[in-house]
């Protein structure tokens, strides 16, 4: 047969020439939009699970999901037909918005289903991933993924201990069948369309955020920060009253920062309440939460090697309480703007005394969270504008702040101080007790 001449030969096409990557390209987006919205579901988990270590876990997670989607978008930018957007298709997002559950539905059932089918078919598109790649030609995306399915194989160990014997397999089942009717994430399984009595229970019953957070078997109160020693374990007076003992200053402050607690139960609530945000705002976020995950630790992992018995320790619900009546704008900007950015000079006073001990390991915690607050506070300058532009606040920043703080101390009024202390006088962890175990006469 001849060989056609040039004058009839076909054009090639341009996305024929690139067909190989396009492909890859195509992988890598679907798996930014998972990671994406991992990120923005699983966040509803922190507020419902109890247990602090299960809390601090997932935080951990969102962030490093968090991390895999902007390396996944960074390379992926690298490639042709990636995107400008941020945004994740509807099926997708429709089963994740699944996966959330409904705000009365057992915790350990909802993070079952999340690290016990939707993680795992992450795991398993990953893998995929690396399958039909070119090892040299995709080398960047190659190593990404790797260390992706690291973290995705390490993540199913860390969440096992949690979900030993809860049983969950109706649950797990629902979404399993929801995932089949994609294919898997990447399309890559044999697709089994959905039962005509499939019921999307998201769309029968929207998620509601629940009234109050949990803290598991702990006992709770509405607030720790108080000015009586004989009732609250943080005396506002003393924390800046030179005559304080320093020793006294760093159990105070170390119950401060485990209460950092309440940060990551009201901030985890911004996620699933701006669907639309750029993903930028939600990576903030998502460092912003882990952050405070981190700053809880440092008070739930040293007040113990102090004497302290963490089940003396109440856990203050005062502000998840007050602030879940609030839009996420007015939540992000009190957290940012009022909570954050008014601690530093208290926080300077604490540092400085806590120091007169030679505690390294105390002055190198409170320097980091310092260091992070302040992050925290640039986040909220960046984002609460457009924050704010989303929900049609259109008043100057500074007008709304104002505005908003007014109607947290109004709301304080309805919604505070309604939570009674769990233990009596005589065995919670107060001002006096703590002067005792400090061994200050």
């Amino acid at each position: 047969m001849s060989t056609p001449s040039t004058s009839t030969r076909p054009a090639p096409s341009a996305a024929g020439r690139m067909a190989a990557v396009n492909e890859m390209t195509r992988l890598l987006r679907l798996l930014f939009e998972v990671e994406r919205d991992f990120v923005r579901s699983a966040a509803t988990l922190v507020y419902r699970v109890g247990e602090p270590e299960l809390k601090y876990l997932v935080c951990q997670h969102v962030w490093e999901s968090a991390g895999h989607a902007r390396f996944l978008r960074e390379r992926g930018r690298e490639l042709t037909s990636f995107g400008t957007t941020d945004t994740v298709r509807d099926p997708i997002r429709r089963i994740f918005s699944e996966a959330i559950g409904g705000g009365g539905a057992n915790p350990l059932v909802i993070v079952a289903g999340f690290y016990g089918v939707l993680k795992p078919a992450l795991l398993a598109a990953y893998r995929h991933y690396l399958k039909v790649t070119d090892p040299l030609a995709d080398w960047p995306s190659k190593k990404l993924v790797e260390e992706f399915i690291a973290d995705e194989e390490r993540h199913q160990r860390e969440i096992a201990p949690y979900l030993a014997g809860v049983e969950a397999r109706e649950w797990k089942l629902h979404l399993l069948q929801a995932l089949d009717d994609l294919g898997g994430w990447l399309g890559q399984e044999t697709r089994l369309p959905l039962a005509a009595g499939y019921v999307w229970q998201h769309e029968q019953t929207p998620y509601a955020h629940p009234a109050t957070c949990n803290r598991g078997k702990y006992p709770v109160c509405s607030s720790v920060f108080g000015f009586d020693p004989q009732e609250d374990p943080i005396v506002r007076p003393w924390l800046t009253d030179p005559k304080t003992d320093a020793r006294v200053i760093r159990l105070m402050v170390y119950v401060w920062l485990m209460m950092e607690m309440d940060a990551i139960d009201y901030l985890a609530t911004v996620f699933p309440d701006t669907p639309h945000a750029p993903f930028d705002l939600h990576y903030d976020l998502a460092r912003h939460l882990w952050d405070e995950s981190r700053h809880s630790q440092f008070g739930f992992r040293q007040l113990p090697k102090l004497g302290v018995d963490l089940m003396t320790v109440e856990h203050s619900l005062d502000l998840y309480n007050i602030l879940v009546q609030m839009p996420p704008h007015e939540r992000y900007a009190m957290m940012t703007m009022e909570f954050e950015a008014n601690s530093f000079p208290t926080k300077a006073t604490v540092m400085d005394r806590v120091r007169e001990l030679n505690d390294f390991e105390a002055d190198t915690l409170l320097a980091f969270d310092r260091n992070d607050e302040q992050n925290h506070v640039r986040y909220g300058h960046r984002w609460l504008p457009e924050m704010m532009a989303m929900f049609g606040e259109t008043r100057p920043t500074e007008e709304f702040v104002n505005a908003t703080r007014e109607k947290f101390n109004r709301l304080a009024g309805l919604y505070g101080g309604r939570t009674p202390h769990s233990l009596p006088r005589e065995q919670r962890l107060t001002g006096d007790r703590i002067r005792r175990l400090a061994g200050v006469a």
